[in-house]
């Protein structure tokens, strides 16, 4: 599978998840607060200082069970054909970084649940960092309560689809992070990447 977007196909099939290029920084709209909505798994994010591109330490709490990993994004670039400047589509890359004592095992039902998968992975292979190709459409999103995000009202939200793995084994999901509130959110792409962005995340987290 190719690891390149297809950036027409991708406008025309994302009209109703759209971001931004990078996080929204601003004030947070006296309406915007997190609402939890089917297929996602929201977690908690701080921003950490980053040379390039933009970088969080994230947390997932429960069970007494804590996950940490690190997202990190690069710059994204926008593509110079009339169909991504009408979406204002733009790509770039990033990673997730591993974290010591980092117990993943309450998020990974949460996400098994989320994303649809139909097990939980067994024995993976854990790396360091896994990367994924990422792409954004708009910027200034504010949820809406069936999980989609808008433009109007203007919120604090970074919406994303990410692509994770290669070939047969690679999955998308969404990741939307919001500074201002200081939350993240997994959201279900398609449940036939359910299983192999598990096991992907599985590596990781």
């Amino acid at each position: 599978m190719d690891r390149k977007p297809s950036f027409c196909c991708l406008a025309l099939l994302s009209t109703a998840m759209v971001s931004c290029s990078g996080p929204v920084r601003g004030t947070q709209p006296a309406s915007e607060s997190y609402m939890p909505v089917p297929g996602a798994v929201a977690f908690d994010i701080k921003s950490l200082p980053s040379k390039e591109g933009y970088e969080w330490l994230a947390t997932y709490s429960a069970q007494g069970k804590t996950a940490r990993f690190r997202i990190e994004l690069g710059k994204a670039q926008g593509a110079r054909d009339e169909e991504s400047k009408t979406f204002d589509i733009k790509s770039g890359t990033g990673r997730f970084v591993a974290q010591p004592g980092s117990d993943a095992s309450a998020l990974l039902n949460e996400l098994k649940i989320a994303l649809e998968a139909k097990s939980l992975p067994g024995r993976v292979r854990r790396v360091n960092a896994l990367p994924f190709t990422f792409v954004t459409f708009g910027s200034n999103q504010s949820q809406a309560p069936d999980g989609g995000f808008f433009s109007k009202p203007p919120g604090n939200w970074t919406p994303m689809k990410i692509f994770i793995g290669n070939g047969d084994q690679e999955g998308q999901v969404f990741i939307n992070l919001n500074p201002v509130l200081g939350k993240g959110q997994f959201s279900i792409k398609d449940s036939d990447y359910g299983d192999i962005v598990l096991r992907q995340l599985a590596s990781v987290l």
